[in-house]
């Protein structure tokens, strides 16, 4: 089963990855991750990736499809993968879906995480990462994930590991650009998202509603995979 999974920043589209991935129990590829690899182990692509990443720029295509297309022709995807946060704008959808097709590999899933633009600001505002997992959900905002206090201090309320917070996450500026970007549906992430609406074919397409509770977003998703 290969799964593309969409939704804007705040909206828990890597919790709920992680919550798909653990059931089914194949490759949660998040570009995310692939930029962190490449830019912590110093190599080109991942330091030109670095440069627009800390502008709170999306990284372009010459930079983030080798890396993407590489990773989904790994031995550990050949039976299945969910792909978190790629593509990102009509283009690379356009890119991926060509790829997938001349590669004999099918899409089966696309799943949407719909959440309004304000409530998903609110969301990354008070977001906490843990250091161990940015998959553990942290919340100063929502009593059922807040982070717990240990001598003094916040910690991750899964692992109890250190917590952080990303400098985009505090700046309007940079919180509303990654928005422009997802919820333009000219050319940015909803465009790549209603490209894979009409594609047709056998690649099925699940919009959730992304306000409720994780575990009730997460059994709405799960009624609609196969």
């Amino acid at each position: 089963m290969n799964i593309l999974i969409f939704g804007p920043n705040g909206s828990g589209k890597g919790t709920q990855g992680a919550i798909v991935q653990k059931k089914y129990n194949f490759p949660h590829i998040e570009s995310g991750a692939i930029f962190r690899k490449n830019i912590g182990g110093g190599t080109e692509l991942g330091k030109k990736a670095k440069e627009y990443i800390d502008r709170g720029d999306l990284v372009p295509d010459d930079i983030t499809i080798p890396m993407i297309l590489d990773r989904l022709k790994e031995a550990d995807c050949k039976t299945g993968w969910l792909l978190d946060g790629f593509p990102r704008n009509k283009v690379q959808a356009e890119t991926l879906a060509k790829a997938l097709k001349d590669a004999g590999i099918a899409l089966d899933y696309v799943i949407e995480i719909v959440l309004p633009r304000d409530v998903a600001k609110l969301r990354i505002t008070g977001r906490r990462l843990c250091v161990n997992d940015n998959n553990h959900p942290n919340h100063i905002a929502f009593d059922a994930i807040k982070p717990v206090e240990k001598d003094g201090k916040l910690v991750c309320r899964v692992c109890g590991g250190e917590l952080k917070t990303r400098a985009d996450d505090q700046d309007d500026t940079a919180i509303d650009k990654r928005h422009n970007i997802y919820y333009d549906d000219k050319t940015g992430t909803m465009a790549a998202v209603n490209y894979f609406k009409g594609l047709g074919g056998n690649t099925k397409v699940l919009s959730v509603d992304g306000r409720p509770s994780i575990g009730e977003v997460s059994e709405a998703i799960m009624k609609q995979l196969a």
